[in-house]
């Protein structure tokens, strides 16, 4: 019996083989762009290294700037010319409007993550309340104070390390102050006054990123689904339980709290009538307790919201800031520059504001520069939910699209002198680069050759924030002190990454400040 059961399991298997091969040749196939050669069951996994976003620079120089590749079941095309993301990204855009999930993805966001939720009702709703709330020009404008009292903070804290000669963790020092602002922007704490919680914070923010990165074989090879081949799945369990535990408390608190309000202005004791500025949470808590809201959101939403904006606002923040300085110390004449422009803008007196930054052209280009060396988010990630013509090749439903803008910023034939770090280029000069107007082109997803917020509809919607903040950290940090490598490097920082999701340095910049001035303005916040 055993044995007839197995003979008829081989005979349906070679039936359903010689069926697909016969309709293979009878149904024209659809032209895919160019491929390597696949192997079996794994596709082209082989041909990936631990930094995904180097192995598709090195395949498009082999097989062109539009490829296929099959990552195990996976079908993805990779793009790398500022012309083909204008066309997937903008001409194409609603094809290829949602986004790609992970086991990981799915189950650290309770499956309500705004990041990746597909393009419909739910998405546009958060964007509309982020965008217009959150980070809306008059909130962020409210939330000044708070984005000034940290720099100050910052500045302070490194005063005390100049002093002593003392070396500092510039790494870690970075994401404690975006952690800070991002989250008293989103539930009013600050984390470092409750240093148990920020420490546990920063380190969810930083694993959730890396996790969100790697690649999961049990994602991508169908016969092994069930199987935590690497550990992954228990990896991201963890995570998942202390970040909820973390979430709970402080969701938790604030609705004692917001209990508490009500009980007294029912009872007529409120005679506050100032402007309050509320926070994000306190918005997200407002929805969820309208019943008439446009759309019903739960705990769980709130939860993975708030994980989005987290590690959205503070890792790559941080990471920016850290790529420049890191640049900076590397080409010390374009620091001597940098430096010379604030010193003869602001002088040396005051601490420099977000109110200055529009007058520092040369700082806002040593910006532009940096994003196109080292995006914090190498690659834009979709997935098309219908099938797309482009160049005369089929992208099928369902395929996943990298635009690998990590290669675009290193292409000849958009850039001169791709591997130099050279901000003249975003300058009005008799030196013209390759691209035409380049000295013109912004972050905001319009000039498709430097994409770091991305572009259009799923554009990252904390440009604002960050274009406020990182020009300003940046330059309080170069103004206020100079800085020296710490140990026997040669005085030259190590400029390479480490793999995940975003790329940032491989080790952290540890270095020691030296005071240039003290502002006056420094205890006015």
């Amino acid at each position: 019996m055993m044995l007839q059961m197995i003979s008829y399991a081989i005979i349906f298997l070679v039936s359903t083989l010689i069926l697909k091969s016969i309709l293979s040749f009878t149904r024209p196939s659809k032209k895919l762009p160019p491929s390597p050669l696949a192997l079996p069951i794994i596709g082209h996994l082989h041909l990936l290294g631990p930094h995904m976003h180097h192995s598709f620079h090195k395949l498009s120089s082999q097989y062109g700037p539009l490829i296929h590749l099959r990552l195990g079941s996976v079908q993805c095309v990779v793009a790398s010319t500022p012309e083909l993301a204008k066309e997937l990204l903008k001409t194409h855009e609603l094809t290829f409007s949602s986004r790609k999930h992970s086991a990981a993805i799915d189950y650290l966001t309770y499956q309500s993550s705004f990041a990746f939720a597909p393009y419909g009702p739910y998405w546009k709703f958060i964007k509309k309340l982020s965008t217009v709330e959150l980070l809306g020009s008059r909130t962020l404008g409210q939330f000044l104070p708070i984005r000034t009292r940290e720099i100050h903070c910052l500045v302070k804290f490194l005063k005390e390390k100049s002093r002593g000669g003392e070396s500092v963790n510039v790494t870690e020092e970075l994401l404690k102050l975006t952690n800070n602002v991002i989250s008293q922007m989103m539930f009013s704490i600050r984390c470092s006054e409750t240093e148990g919680q920020a420490e546990e914070a920063r380190t969810l923010v930083r694993q959730v990123t890396e996790i969100f990165g790697e690649f999961n074989l049990s994602d991508i090879i169908w016969i092994f689904k069930n199987v935590d081949l690497q550990g992954l799945r228990k990896r991201f369990k963890d995570i998942h339980r202390r970040y909820d535990s973390l979430l709970e408390k402080i969701i938790t608190d604030r609705e004692d709290v917001r209990k508490e309000k009500k009980m007294t202005n029912k009872n007529g004791d409120d005679d506050d009538h100032e402007e309050e500025v509320i926070d994000f949470l306190d918005m997200l808590l407002d929805v969820l307790e309208n019943e008439n809201s446009e759309i019903q959101l739960s705990r769980d939403h709130i939860k993975a919201l708030i994980l989005d904006f987290l590690t959205a606002a503070t890792d790559t923040t941080a990471m920016a800031v850290e790529w420049t300085l890191a640049e900076l110390i590397n080409h010390p004449k374009i620091l001597t520059k940098a430096q010379n422009e604030i010193d003869r803008v602001i002088g040396k007196t005051r601490l420099v504001e977000e109110s200055d930054i529009p007058n520092l052209p040369y700082l806002q280009a040593i910006i532009k520069e940096t994003f196109r060396l080292h995006p914090p988010i190498p690659m834009l990630a979709r997935k098309s939910i219908q099938d797309c013509e482009i160049d005369n090749y089929i992208i099928p439903e369902g395929t996943l699209l990298f635009v690998n803008i990590w290669s675009m910023g290193r292409d000849p034939k958009v850039w001169e002198d791709p591997l130099e770090f050279k901000p003249e280029r975003f300058l009005e000069s008799k030196e013209k680069n390759v691209s035409s107007g380049v000295n013109n082109i912004d972050v905001k997803g319009l000039h498709y050759q430097l994409l770091p917020f991305g572009s259009g509809r799923r554009g990252c919607p904390g440009i604002s924030l960050a274009m406020r903040e990182l020009p300003t950290t940046l330059a309080a940090m170069i103004h206020c002190f100079n800085w020296k490598i710490d140990g026997d490097h040669h005085g030259v920082v190590d400029m390479n990454e480490r793999p995940g999701l975003t790329a940032p340095r491989a080790n952290d910049l540890l270095c020691v400040p030296v005071a240039r001035f003290t502002p006056s303005n420094l205890d006015d916040i």
